[in-house]
């Protein structure tokens, strides 16, 4: 499989093997391939979505030199790091 170049052909392609194995039309052997792929697809999506909050900052308001008052954006993601 060629690596997809954005997060949003990574997530096309996730959502193209998800297709594939719901179908029920795909072997054993293959459908093991294109879950793996699957995985690692899904592993990078989280990765580039991970490290965009990073780079997210909050607007809290203004201090009183009307300089914008910003903060880190802290996320509730419910996703686990193995």
């Amino acid at each position: 499989m060629k690596e997809p170049k954005t997060f949003e052909d990574a997530l096309a392609e996730l959502e193209k093997i998800v297709h594939d194995l719901e179908d029920g039309e795909t072997g054993l052997e293959q459908s093991l391939l294109r879950y793996e792929e699957g995985v690692g697809l899904l592993r990078r999506c989280y990765e580039q979505l991970r490290k965009a909050e990073q780079r997210i900052v909050e607007l809290t308001g203004k201090d009183d030199a009307g300089n914008p008052v910003l903060k880190p954006f802290e996320h509730s993601s419910s996703v686990k790091k193995e």
